[in-house]
């Protein structure tokens, strides 16, 4: 049996027990009717016809439920794929519950490689600077900012969407701050230092 609904067809699977009520759901695009052993096939049918209204709106929460988006996570470009318990991220998919959990999942994800990457950074400046205070936040005309005065470095939560370079530029860029605070040629030898393509990079954040 099928089901047409927006041009488009649906299973319809019928599964009998021993049961003695007969139940209707959607679920993963196929309409399932579970009924007993003696229910004849008019009668579901006519089940299917008189319950049109709660498939259709069903049917349209599944759909609603699986679209995939696209998604930017450090250079890379997923699919979103919605109505899994546990959120996974592989090669070029990232399965998920709802909007809500992948938002508190993606941070979590974000803040950690930043966490990481500004250690390594610190870490390999040969240069006496103070251990920096991470802030994660959304900016719209800076990559990142450096205070001097609270060892607070500030990067923007959008870098996020770009190739992980952009982040180790960004953070080394802000770390030199800690040496000079101005945009001095000493200060961008400093940079190129540690990141000699930073030149590349720049033309990169500034075209994308």
């Amino acid at each position: 049996m099928e089901y047409i609904y927006k041009d488009k067809y649906y299973e319809i699977e019928i599964i009998r027990k021993n049961n003695k009520n007969t139940y209707l759901r959607v679920k993963d695009g196929k309409i399932v009717v579970t009924t007993n052993y003696l229910v004849s096939r008019s009668k579901v049918e006519k089940l299917i016809k008189d319950n049109t209204a709660f498939i259709n709106k069903n049917l349209d929460k599944d759909i609603e439920k699986k679209k995939d988006t696209s998604f930017k996570l450090f250079g890379n470009v997923y699919d979103i794929i919605y109505g899994f318990p546990n959120t996974e991220i592989d090669e070029s998919k990232i399965y998920t519950k709802d909007d809500k959990t992948l938002d508190k999942y993606l941070y979590k994800y974000i803040k950690n490689t930043y966490e990481e990457r500004l250690n390594y950074w610190y870490n390999s400046f040969e240069e006496e600077i103070p251990i920096p205070n991470l802030k994660i936040r959304k900016m719209t005309s800076r990559w990142g900012v450096c205070n001097i005065k609270n060892h607070n470095v500030t990067l923007n939560l959008e870098l996020s969407k770009y190739k992980r370079e952009a982040l180790d530029y960004v953070i080394v860029h802000e770390l030199s701050h800690f040496i000079h605070p101005n945009h001095s040629k000493n200060f961008w030898l400093l940079v190129g230092k540690y990141y000699p393509k930073y030149k590349e990079v720049r033309k990169y954040l500034k075209n994308n």
